[in-house]
Order: C-alpha cells, then structure tokens, then sequence
C-alpha cells in the first residue's frame, strides 16, 4: 500500500507540473495583466495563488461527489469538458473585448497618466477567478479514483494535495520569473499598447484551449 501511495503522489505530482508547464493558459494572464496593470510582485503573487487554488478545489470537489454518488469516470470527465468549452469561451470574449479597449485606449493615451479607475480595472481580476472557477484540471480525476477505490482517505488527502502544491507551485514559478525577467528586458516604447497586448494574449490563450486543446 506504501508503494501505490508513492507511486500515486510521484504521478500526481508529475501531471501536475507538466499540466501546468504546457497549459499557457496556466500563467500567461496573470503575467499579462500584473504587466499591464503594474501590479506589485506581491499581488501578482496572491492573485496567481489565488486563482490556482479555486482551479484545483473545483475540480477536486466535483470528482468528490462524483465519487460521493458513485458517478462513472466518464461522465465526470464529460462535465469537465464542459466547464472546459465554457472556461475557453469566456477566456476567448473576455481576450477580445479587452484587446479591443486596449486599442481604444491607446488612441487617447497620454505618457505618465495617473492609474486608470471604473469597472475594467475592477472587472478583470473578477473575470480571472470565474475562468479559472470553470476551467477544469481534467487529469486531477482520474488520479483521485484509485484511493477513493480503495477507501483510502489519506491516500486521497496526499493525492489531492501533492496535485494542488505542485500545479499552484509551477503557476507561481513561472509567473515570478516572467515578472522579473521583463524587468531585465531594453525597455520600449509600448506602454501605449500594454492593455492591447494583454487582452491578445489571453485571446490567444483561450483559443488555444478550445481549437487546440492546449
């Protein structure tokens, strides 16, 4: 038992960081909109941690009752498809209508500006957590079916937080090195342009995800 325990946290955490590492959609927003927003290192730091963990918990307490009520590993794979097709979509117009404000904006930017306020700022943090609220960890369930077979409650304790550490660990990683390695970067001239490439890049992310199926 020993030995399928290790091997189940050595598989939970190895999906987990490959999940992450090749699922864009994993950092690339909140390192473009800390950029955009001139987040501190901070609250780039919280909000990633943040948005990872509701990520993780969401699909942990769906394959829990779906293992609750005795649910067939197909359907709950079906339902994360689903909030998957609807993460992606909302990642998708989300991307978009913040490209297109973007581009707007940069016609009327003005060097040194005081901080924008009114409800774009305040909307896209909340935008972020529904995505990430939705957006399914898909290999977490069929990882978390082995010791719920066995009736093992710590096995799934140790699954599910090897899983959730090692997927928020590789977020933040990530995140933080692109933070300061855009720091060390020659700087240009496309402050006016910052928004446009942010709302791009999360466009980009979702369609990724929904015709890609990255």
């Amino acid at each position: 038992m020993e030995y399928q325990t290790g091997l189940l946290l050595l598989t939970a955490a190895s999906i987990g960081f490959f999940h992450t590492l090749m699922g864009p959609d994993h950092y690339l927003p909140f390192i473009a909109i800390s950029k955009a927003r001139s987040w501190s290192i901070r609250r780039t730091i919280s909000f990633t941690t943040l948005c990872g963990v509701l990520h993780v918990l969401s699909s942990v307490f769906l394959g829990l009752i779906g293992i609750g009520v005795g649910v067939a590993l197909n359907k709950l794979e079906f339902v994360e498809a689903y909030r998957g097709n609807m993460a992606a979509w909302i990642l998708i117009i989300f991307g978009a209508a913040y490209m297109l404000w973007g581009i707007y904006r940069s016609k009327y930017f003005k060097q040194h500006q005081h901080p924008e306020k009114g409800p774009v700022k305040k909307l896209t943090p909340w935008i972020l957590m529904i995505i990430f609220l939705l957006g399914p960890c898909e290999p977490l369930i069929p990882i978390l079916m082995f010791p719920a077979a066995n009736n093992s409650v710590l096995a799934l304790t140790l699954v599910t937080l090897t899983f959730a550490l090692v997927t928020v660990g590789t977020m933040l990683t990530i995140v933080i090195l692109s933070f300061y390695g855009i720091r060390v970067l020659p700087k240009m001239n496309m402050e006016k342009y910052v928004h446009a490439i942010a709302g791009f890049t999360i466009l980009i992310c979702g369609l990724g995800i929904q015709f890609l199926g990255i």
